[in-house]
């Protein structure tokens, strides 16, 4: 059985292919815009479910995951940087300051049942950052289409001070959350070794 992965995050696909699951990808072309007065939560949860269903109309009767990230600081959305100076304001606002990401993951199958349709929170403190350190992430370009302008697995990996809860959640894909799905589903056939962020 092969896996459609309604994403074109590469963090996700590579966790997908170090477990040893048959991959191919298909990107969802959904807004990814909350509603007014819309918890992360709930944003999270309507954009992972959009994205499945985006991609079920492509590709039929198959195994989809879909998968979304929010990040919040108190209750502010930040979503993904628009440019480089929004990448920069957003990075000033976490420095200093734990933040939340919500990852909502729905796994549906071939009959259009869920397998799995459940969300992971983590709680990541950043440090203080100088100007000088948010200047130098900035010229490697690495915010781009990262939900609250950073990547925890590349760059910004010294930002963070301390993270509760789930790492793997933090890179884009929750992995106490998806492994026991697969297995059960059969599209993971033996449990595998947990890869590293």
């Amino acid at each position: 059985m092969v896996l459609v992965l309604a994403s074109a995050s590469p963090r996700r696909l590579d966790y997908l292919r170090t477990l040893g699951v048959p991959v191919e990808v298909r990107p969802a072309n959904v807004p990814e815009k909350p509603e007014r007065g819309e918890s992360a939560e709930t944003f999270a949860r309507r954009s992972a479910h959009a994205k499945v269903r985006a991609v079920a109309k492509l590709v039929g009767a198959r195994w989809i995951l879909g998968a979304d990230t929010v990040v919040t600081l108190g209750a502010t959305i930040l979503g993904k940087p628009v440019d480089r100076e929004d990448a920069r304001r957003m990075l000033r606002a976490l420095s200093g300051r734990a933040h939340r990401l919500c990852t909502a993951v729905v796994l549906r199958g071939p009959d259009g049942r869920l397998a799995l349709d459940d969300m992971a929170v983590t709680r990541v403190h950043f440090r203080r950052l100088s100007d000088a350190e948010i200047d130098r992430y900035l010229e490697a370009d690495e915010y781009a289409d990262k939900a609250g302008a950073y990547a925890v697995q590349g760059g910004a990996a010294p930002f963070v001070s301390r993270i509760e809860g789930s790492l793997s959640n933090v890179v884009g894909l929750p992995l106490e959350l998806v492994l026991p799905a697969l297995q059960s589903t059969g599209l993971l056939s033996a449990p595998p070794a947990a890869p590293t962020a």
